[in-house]
């Protein structure tokens, strides 16, 4: 009992650090890490074997393999090339402007980090606005939120996707199956209420026109042969995600083998590759997995999981119902990777008292993904877009993301839920 409180302690003040950002995320893991681990040797309950064996590694592998192909692809240009054709193909015109710009950014967000596709897109998106004279807030918030919603849709999309796919033993096809066809829905209701909600802003007539379209967008493309190569690298390591199951291989080796095939073929400096890799977010999800691998140790995630047991006893739709609706809240206040790794032994430990946990992955997977939208702490990219508009006449404040992506949460979630509902059958097998 004694070590329960002292591990739940640890990581409760951990997240307190993490969100409250007396510390950065990634020094804040560690710090729980190193903490779970001294006082684990010191009443028992935890060691450094214990700590290496709670670290999915094929998660992180996942990763790595995708961060070094972004690593590659970022300096070439190519986003910033697409988002200047899709402004050209809109000619000025802001509606259609914002769907482009939010399609491109949520294709993008289904197979690359959502964090690196809004800031190459959004500095873009703001001198696209500035010429023609546009306020660049609601494609500013409109890419953050259908980057969040589309990144739902695949294993590779989101962060907590990865966690629960390795966690549940999901493949890229589940999802495909899956969450896609729901997301598809609640992207579009998140694109309309965008719509409805900035009509405003969204009927201002463009001005200089004629500028925009006289940008050459191969300009901005400085190297369109190494982005040719790693786009075609990634195609077929997308080709391989859809073969996993076939072939009995996972994602880890699918993104890893791709990554050294295009470092390979492209052989580029490995010093400035490797300095655009996101260490920390590594780092961080290590931490994080030894700190609830700690408690796991001391039986505190099986005691949760009994209290949660409790709970359902009731109907399992109305559970899996209750889930989405208590992971997305925690997730619009709370960063949703520590919430999912928490939540995961939980889902785990139902599945062991031989519970039918199959649709409550996806309950978990759609709450953490959409409840992200509801405030401009929910998800890194909302924080990012808020960051960037500083730059403009028109930041981004609490304030009115409160107006605009709360109204977007609440309806993606209304929906999501119905379809929940309706697909449940399904979503149990």
């Amino acid at each position: 009992m004694v070590d329960g409180i002292i591990a739940l302690i640890i990581f409760i003040f951990t997240l307190y650090l993490i969100f409250s950002e007396k510390l950065h995320r990634t020094i804040a893991g560690l710090f729980g890490a190193a903490a779970m681990l001294i006082f684990g040797k010191i009443f028992g309950f935890f060691n450094e074997s214990d700590a290496i064996n709670t670290i999915d590694y094929s998660t992180l592998g996942l990763l790595l393999g995708m961060m070094i192909l972004v690593a590659l692809l970022e300096p070439t240009g190519v986003f910033e090339f697409i988002a200047i054709k899709a402004a050209q193909v809109s000619k000025g015109k802001p509606g259609k402007l914002l769907v482009l710009l939010g399609l491109i950014t949520t294709l993008f967000s289904m197979f690359l980090d959502n964090v690196t596709t809004v800031i190459l897109i959004a500095p873009v998106t703001i001198l696209i606005c500035e010429l023609l004279g546009f306020n660049p807030t609601p494609f500013l918030i409109a890419e953050a939120l259908l980057s969040d919603t589309g990144g739902i849709a695949t294993l590779i999309g989101d962060p907590p996707n990865v966690l629960i796919a390795a966690a549940a033993g999901l493949t890229f096809n589940d999802f495909l199956t899956h969450s896609l066809p729901i997301v598809v829905v609640a992207w579009i209701t998140a694109l309309l209420l965008l719509k409805l909600l900035f009509r405003k802003e969204l009927s201002v007539i463009p001005t200089n026109i004629e500028g925009l379209m006289e940008l050459n967008p191969r300009e901005v493309l400085k190297d369109g042969k190494t982005a040719v190569k790693v786009l075609i690298v990634l195609g077929l390591a997308i080709l391989f995600f859809f073969l996993e199951e076939l072939l009995h291989i996972s994602p880890a080796f699918i993104a890893l083998t791709a990554a050294t095939i295009a470092l390979i073929w492209i052989r580029p400096d490995p010093r400035e590759t490797l300095s655009r890799i996101e260490w920390s977010v590594l780092v961080f999800f290590a931490a994080l997995f030894i700190m609830v691998g700690g408690l796991e140790k001391t039986g505190m995630l099986q005691d949760l999981a009994h209290g949660v047991a409790g709970l359902a006893q009731l109907h399992p739709l109305l559970f899996g119902i209750l889930l989405l609706w208590l992971i997305a809240l925690l997730s619009a206040f709370l960063d949703n990777i520590p919430i999912t790794v928490a939540f995961i032994p939980v889902i785990q430990s139902l599945a062991a008292a031989g519970v039918n946990v199959n649709a409550y992955w996806w309950a978990l997977a759609f709450g953490a993904g959409l409840g992200g939208n509801g405030t401009i702490i929910g998800s890194t990219a909302n924080i990012v877009v808020a960051s960037l508009s500083e730059r403009t006449r028109n930041p981004i404040t609490v304030k009115l993301w409160n107006k605009r992506g709360l109204p977007v949460m609440l309806a993606t979630l209304i929906n999501t839920t119905i379809l929940f509902i309706i697909a449940y059958p399904f979503l149990s097998r």
